[in-house]
């Protein structure tokens, strides 16, 4: 989606899969309309999913003296303090292989500069709290008392030395956020995904399975069963 226009280009950027959209509509008992309705739906979800990782990684150039959002590398790095932190939405999202990743990278960041301390910050960690964190690499546990876990809370009370920072920006989002919406020119999305799909066939399952298929062998005469 580029701005408050969401086309059949930005629609179909990573690909849509025809097969997936076609179980979605039998199994849901949707028509496709409705069923492509959901799909443009969840990529505005995603997007919006999007900005908010951006709002709660970007706002550390802004507050607690000495912070930075990089580049590259880390999400947010205090470099006067040694401190750099990759930051989650939640908990459980990071499965195995990412976690060892993740946790390899602090270890290498550790052997370059003893002093550093890294952070995992989770914005909805379950709890609050900062402590080790521990993993297992190659079926051996893992833990050092500068590679930590923190939640949003303790993270935000570190940066700003304020206990209840985090609980703070909460109370005042709701009116942030509307007052920025408010004052937005233009709020309306256009959307002419349905147009665009109809323009390469009124049959709307025949046109997402070109979108995706059309190279492909067979699909040059392809007429599918109504859903």
């Amino acid at each position: 989606m580029q701005g408050n226009q969401l086309n059949l280009n930005n629609f179909n950027k990573n690909i849509i899969d025809p097969v997936k959209l076609t179980f979605d509509s039998g199994v849901y008992n949707h028509g496709i309309e409705k069923t492509i309705e959901n799909e443009v739906l969840r990529q505005l979800d995603k997007s919006n999913t999007n900005q908010i990782g951006y709002f709660h990684q970007n706002i550390f150039n802004h507050i607690g003296e000495g912070w930075s959002v990089p580049r590259e590398g880390y999400d947010v790095v205090n470099k006067s303090k040694l401190i750099y932190v990759e930051m989650k939405n939640k908990h459980n999202t990071m499965n195995l292989s990412s976690s060892q990743k993740t946790y390899m990278r602090m270890q290498n960041t550790l052997l370059q500069n003893p002093k550093a301390q890294c952070l995992l910050v989770e914005v909805i960690a379950g709890n609050s709290q900062n402590k080790i964190w521990e993993v297992t690499v190659d079926k051996q546990k893992c833990k050092n008392e500068s590679i930590r876990r923190v939640s949003i809370d303790k993270f935000y009370h570190l940066v700003t030395g304020d206990q209840f920072a985090f609980r703070d920006l909460c109370i005042v989002l709701p009116t942030v956020i509307k007052e920025v919406v408010d004052n937005l020119k233009d709020r309306e999305i256009s959307n002419s995904v349905f147009k665009e799909l109809k323009a390469i066939s009124p049959n709307l399952v025949k046109s997402i399975y070109m979108l995706s298929f059309g190279q492909y062998e067979g699909f040059s005469h392809f007429e599918p069963s109504k859903l």
